[in-house]
């Protein structure tokens, strides 16, 4: 994955009072719509802030290690970066990107299960020494060619044992651990902790209970063979809601102070990924071709507005090989919200929503009620933050959306307040007046 390098002179609106994402959102629709209707993202870096602060607050305890694959945009990286969270990397290119922020290499974790062999070496040549293995054969890579590697040892959580059909597994038995530790021994490297992950979509808050009680067999497995034990990693799966935190909390706390005290020299990380960008990000996608189709046509189960009335196929200007890229593999958890007004009692049709390809696999949404759109309207997609920045596709010359970074003054304060300053983290802020005119020549800029 490459980086974002033609955003590396981003800017950063800072916002009066009184001006909100909505005006933000308002004035960049107007602005594209005068200039070529392409999709593009507002991200809120406040919001961001926020939900390091709510860490904090809640799980201070456990130091974050931003999954950098989750979105890469510079900006992102930077304001982490000063906030000083630790980076989890996952190839040469994000190691490299955050390295250039001026991140030491021990905040830095290398996370991919399948590693390169060149990568391997490349982490070595930067430093960045601690990196996770759930096999032998990656364990026997890591020997030849990272002599200074300190591996933590991925273990399975039972959210990921068997599991639906299809998904890929990572992480080893319990009972492979010790062949691990043996091989590791052999090899002389070095097994400095445990790494688990519990998913975001796994409900029962008992899995940290046997992943926690697992990871502690795993550290007294390693005590029988010498290696001195010094770092325990949960994992992501963090959603980004402060109740969710709490609950997770709440389970793990107790068992964290039975299984590693603080004063035992354990270290305590995680991955949070989405949990820091998700809400940050939203997306402004326009309406490029619709059709009328019979509403029997609907295979969802979404409420039938009546036999006789139509249905809607709505085709906007990005999809599954954009910034939809991540609804290949799940479902959206985002509604689409329609930015333009209109009446409450307004009729509401059946509607699907597709990305520009034609291509069956490119459906954004299946079945939801709107109503009735133009070609030329505007579709908001809130909580975009999370695996939408990928490289497009080649098809059909798609554009990959620009990226508008705003934040507010108070936001702003409570970052000072925090300690980062402007010369630590972004290249340049500016202003934004508090009433934006939704003009050409009054709209703001951020190109870089």
């Amino acid at each position: 994955m490459k980086g974002f390098i033609d955003d590396a002179n981003y800017s950063v609106g800072l916002l009066d009072e009184g001006t909100n994402l909505g005006n933000v959102i308002d004035n960049y629709v107007y602005e594209h719509t005068l200039t070529g209707k392409n999709a593009f993202f507002v991200g809120d870096l406040g919001k961001i802030v926020k939900k390091h602060s709510q860490w904090q607050n809640v799980v201070a305890q456990i130091k974050p290690f931003y999954t950098v694959k989750c979105n890469s945009t510079p900006a992102v990286l930077e304001i982490l970066a000063a906030l000083g969270t630790g980076f989890a990397c996952s190839s040469k290119n994000e190691m490299a990107l955050v390295q250039e922020l001026g991140v030491s290499p021990e905040n830095i974790i290398y996370i991919s299960p399948c590693k390169q062999v060149s990568q391997i070496k490349y982490a070595a040549k930067v430093g960045v020494n601690i990196m996770t293995c759930d096999n032998e054969i990656e364990l026997k890579k890591i020997a030849r060619n990272h002599p200074n590697a300190k591996v933590l040892l991925h273990i399975a959580t039972e959210d990921n044992i068997g599991g639906e059909e299809g998904n890929m597994k990572f992480g080893t038995t319990l009972k492979n651990c010790r062949h691990l530790l043996e091989c590791a021994k052999e090899l002389d490297v070095q097994i400095i902790g445990v790494k688990f992950h519990v998913s975001s979509a796994c409900k029962e808050s008992q899995v940290y209970v046997h992943a926690l009680s697992d990871a502690r067999c795993v550290f007294d497995m390693a005590g029988e063979f010498g290696f001195a034990m010094n770092m325990l990693d949960i994992g992501g799966g963090f959603t980004g809601t402060e109740f969710q935190l709490e609950e997770v909390n709440h389970v793990i706390s107790p068992l964290l102070d039975i299984y590693f005290p603080e004063g035992s020299g354990i270290k305590i990380i995680s991955e949070p990924g989405s949990y820091y960008v998700s809400s940050a990000f939203t997306l402004a996608v326009n309406i490029i071709a619709k059709k009328v189709v019979e509403n029997d046509k609907f295979s969802s189960g979404v409420e039938k507005t009546g036999s006789d009335e139509p249905a809607f196929m709505y085709y906007m200007n990005d999809g599954v090989y954009g910034s939809f890229a991540s609804k290949l593999s799940e479902d959206l958890n985002t509604i689409p919200e329609v930015h333009k007004k209109y009446k409450e009692d307004e009729p509401l049709f059946t509607s699907s929503l597709w990305g520009p390809s034609c291509d069956e696999l490119d459906q954004i949404v299946e079945s939801c009620l709107l109503p009735e759109l133009n070609v030329g309207d505007w579709l908001i997609f809130e909580n975009m933050g999370a695996d939408s920045f990928h490289e497009p596709s080649a098809f059909n010359d798609f554009q990959r959306p620009a990226i508008y970074y705003m934040m507010s003054f108070s936001d702003w304060y409570e970052m000072q307040d925090a300690g980062v300053t402007s010369d630590t983290m972004m290249k340049n802020f500016f202003f934004v007046p508090s009433c934006i005119q939704l003009s050409q020549e009054d709209s703001f800029s951020t190109e870089a």
